[in-house]
């Protein structure tokens, strides 16, 4: 709801002041460095100021030259100097119809500041300060986005472990199985077969959780008491060989 109401202020209709429509004014663009030094002017002060001299060619065009304020330019930023002058390189508007529109911060009021009547390109002039700052931005650009640095000092963040979880398991389960010890090859049997009386059907993990033998061990009593099937529906599961199956009719059949 609250952006349904947004969107419907947006279009509601508004009062646009054109006190200053008639006015002809300059679209100029500038260097991100200057327009940087732009954005928090002191108070009251002047961003720079602009020299046009007419060209002595009679439909040639004039030279325009801004020259920074030095307030400005010491302003926080850069800590190579920027160019101070710059020129203005005009261009055509040819058919183009173009307005500024302005806007009050916190309020709604907007207003057409004037028509653009030309257009320009603001280029610094290629003095020492230039160079200066040209050189900078390369150095900046070309370096390394990472580095290899010494660390001094071990940081802890990346402190090594001895023993990882995974270890941990590893060891554990090879310990767990070196506790197994191999009992007497007749209790194990009669262990299996007491475990058959209940079920018919047992796969070697479970008879392992029910003997405590180490699982070689227990295999070879197993093939000398069962048979494996190699096929569905018990495929992978030891079963007794007929000779030592007590299974009543009923339970043969299922």
């Amino acid at each position: 709801m609250a952006e349904k109401a947004a969107a419907e202020k947006g279009h509601e209709a508004k009062d646009v002041d054109v006190t200053a429509a008639g006015r002809g004014v300059w679209l100029v663009k500038v260097p991100k460095y200057l327009a940087e030094k732009w954005e928090k002017p002191e108070s009251g002060s002047d961003v720079g100021k602009l020299r046009i001299t007419r060209s002595k060619v009679g439909a040639g065009k004039p030279e325009v030259v801004f020259t920074s304020n030095e307030a400005i330019l010491k302003q926080e930023g850069p800590p190579v100097a920027i160019p101070r002058q710059h020129k203005f390189a005009l261009t055509g508007m040819s058919s183009q119809n173009l307005v500024v529109f302005s806007q009050q911060l916190g309020t709604d009021q907007v207003s057409v500041e004037g028509k653009v009547i030309q257009r320009a390109e603001c280029h610094p002039v290629a003095d020492d300060s230039y160079m200066k700052l040209k050189r900078k931005q390369l150095e900046i650009n070309n370096k390394p986005k990472r580095e290899i640095v010494l660390l001094q000092n071990v940081v802890p963040m990346y402190k090594p472990r001895s023993h990882h979880v995974s270890t941990l398991e590893d060891r554990r389960r090879v310990k767990d199985g070196e506790k197994r010890s191999r009992l007497d090859k007749e209790k194990v049997m009669d262990m299996l077969f007491a475990a058959f009386e209940k079920h018919q059907y047992y796969n070697v993990k479970d008879l392992v959780g029910i003997t405590k033998q180490p699982i070689p061990y227990l295999k070879e009593i197993l093939q000398e008491i069962c048979v494996y099937n190699m096929k569905a529906p018990h495929k992978n599961m030891w079963e007794l060989k007929p000779e030592f199956r007590h299974y009543k009719q009923t339970d043969s059949s299922t």
